[in-house]
């Protein structure tokens, strides 16, 4: 509920203040006193774009301070209200209420404050959207969006829509998740399978290399050798040849073992003990030169003799560097990845009998979803039918003769880049969250007359009272929220103002109603009846904004009867329509008990 709204230079406002209280509040005043700055100011505390031309000629900036309280408003209301307060960091004033401000400067810049914090003015829409509701002049463009005429009729509705609405959500739901993962799993396979012929591609390179491990290593050493062959040959012949001697096949020629070997046979048979001690160390050198002699044997006779066999060496390092080129630094990495690749392409799933199962199980949903839609279809469309019976009988006693509403709930045709068509009845539609419908308010102004959407057959007036109406209707359901009119009264008067006053009445009961309008049979209806007083200061216009007492409210009233508020006929005029006003509410409250 709003308890207070403060403004300052805001358009021929000063400064003013203005107390709030439960059921309803009119204000009055003369024209261009700016009671519309009230609802301006309401505007701009929900968020609405700041427009430097509000400032107050002179001012350096217009503030708009707004004190609200929650305990009055339902639950799931409070909930949205805590969340914002929470997400934000606002803080509470000492009596547990919430203020909002806004400042607009002269040169467009915009300011917003929430319980103590700095915030966007997004986030200030956020916190009085479950609070404060603004029927301004222009406002009537939200009854005309679509959206906003299904979420009229699912409120009307109540648990006749919001129980098939939430079945079909819930198959919605599981339809979307199966759909998405086919989809997703879909491309997937055909990124597996084209993984998997890569995988397979490469490992039948590698295969028909068929590298070894270190083979890399051993070829460089192997190529690098074979380039020095024949210096490494002449090396090993001619050690060879020391050792072993020239022709030691033939008995030609001496070497080291041959002089070792004498050697020894002398030591050994020498009587001395010095010198036969040393022939069992020239044993042991003639063992290690047998072991040398063997192997230098085994050295030359492992040297090619083919001149080809470089060439050959060099071809198989090319094909090894292939490898190495594409999958690892080198040969030992090659083989680890190989391996790695054979075990992923072992795991990769491409079959189509899982996509094939997926597939069912997305018809399944699907075939689910028609029905739950259907049914909340059928649900809406029997709930339009009463909401359109209630607005009608409402607008009868709102000065519009025999204007009728028509609620046509419609299947909403899905667009050509849908993300989420169905098919129902042979028809693509978008099942969107909130079902495959879209709901269309059309007025028909008099009897006979065309049925038409309300952007085309409805003055700003008549939108007003179709508000008003649609409001009554969809009180009973609903309390604690803050509704504000701006001259929903336009364009009546008479018994059809009188029968507007009874209905903003019955909306207070459940609500917090504020109304500024300019007829007395409204405003006698009050509650609290607020005044916008003009001042010609003579350098310009200064208003406020006061709480009228009783007799002053006779005094006003009597103004607005046709300027007759210094006549004894028109106080008599003004009491008579406040007496009838009482009894007016009277026999409309509600029972007790």
């Amino acid at each position: 509920m709003l308890t207070e709204i403060r403004i300052d230079a805001l358009g021929v406002i000063s400064t003013a203040t203005a107390q709030f209280h439960e059921g309803l509040t009119c204000v009055t005043g003369e024209t261009g006193a700016g009671k519309t700055m009230v609802v301006t100011g309401l505007h701009l505390l929900g968020g609405a774009r700041a427009d430097a031309g509000r400032v107050r000629q002179g001012a350096p900036r217009a503030v708009v301070e707004g004190r609200f309280t929650v305990e009055e408003v339902h639950d799931g209301a409070r909930d949205d209200v805590e969340k914002v307060l929470e997400s934000s960091g606002a803080r509470r004033d000492d009596d547990d209420s919430i203020i909002a401000l806004r400042t607009v400067g002269s040169d467009g810049r915009s300011r917003a404050h929430l319980g103590g914090r700095s915030v966007p003015a997004a986030v200030l829409s956020e916190f009085t959207a479950p609070l404060l509701t603004v029927h301004g002049q222009n406002d009537q463009l939200r009854l005309q969006r679509p959206d906003q005429q299904l979420q009229a009729l699912d409120r009307f509705a109540g648990n006749t829509v919001s129980g098939p609405l939430r079945k079909y959500q819930l198959a919605r739901r599981t339809w979307a998740q199966a759909r998405t993962e086919l989809l997703e799993r879909t491309a997937r396979s055909r990124e597996l399978a084209l993984e998997a012929d890569r995988l397979q591609h490469s490992l039948d390179e590698i295969d028909a290399i068929a590298p070894e491990p270190g083979e890399d290593q051993r070829i460089v050493a192997e190529v690098l050798r074979l380039g020095d062959l024949d210096s490494l040959r002449g090396a090993a012949g001619a050690a060879h040849e020391a050792l072993a001697g020239a022709a030691e096949t033939s008995g030609e020629g001496a070497g080291a073992l041959d002089a070792l070997g004498a050697a020894r046979s002398r030591l050994e048979s020498s009587d001395d003990p010095g010198l036969s001690g040393l022939a069992p160390r020239l044993g042991e050198a003639i063992a290690v030169v047998v072991d040398v002699t063997t192997e230098l044997s085994s050295y030359l006779s492992d040297l090619p003799s083919d001149p080809a066999a470089l060439d050959s060496l060099l071809t198989r390092q090319a094909e090894l560097k292939t490898l190495t080129r594409k999958y690892a630094p080198d040969i030992d990495a090659v083989i680890a990845w190989a391996e790695d690749a054979r075990r992923r392409l072992a795991s990769l799933d491409v079959s189509e009998e899982a996509l094939a199962a997926l597939a069912a199980e997305v018809d399944t949903a699907a075939a689910q979803v028609r029905e739950t839609a259907k049914k909340l279809t059928a649900a809406r469309r029997k709930a339009a039918r009463k909401l359109a019976g209630a607005v009608s009988a409402e607008l009868s006693g709102l000065a519009m003769g025999r204007a009728t509403l028509d609620v046509e709930v419609c299947p909403l045709a899905a667009a050509a880049n849908d993300s989420a068509p169905i098919t129902i009845g042979g028809t693509e539609l978008h099942a969107g969250a909130a079902g495959v419908d879209e709901v269309e308010f059309r007025l028909s102004a008099h009897s006979g007359a065309q049925s038409l959407p309300l952007s085309r057959s409805a003055s700003g007036g008549e939108l007003s009272r179709v508000m008003l109406a649609l409001e009554v209707v969809l009180a009973a359901s609903e309390y604690g929220s803050t509704m504000v009119f701006d001259e929903v009264d336009a364009g009546v008067g008479g018994r059809a103002a009188v029968e507007i006053g009874r209905r903003l009445a019955r909306l207070a009961r459940t609500h917090q109603v504020i109304v500024v309008t300019h007829l007395p049979q409204v405003a006698a209806f009050a509650d609290t009846h607020l005044v916008v007083d003009k001042v010609d200061t003579g350098t310009g216009v200064d208003s406020g904004v006061r709480a009228l007492t009783s007799d002053e409210r006779v005094v006003e009233l009597a103004r607005m009867l046709a300027g007759l508020d210094d006549t004894e006929t028109g106080r008599a005029h003004a009491e008579e329509l406040l007496a009838t006003a009482r009894a007016e509410k009277s026999d409309t409250a509600p029972a007790a008990g």
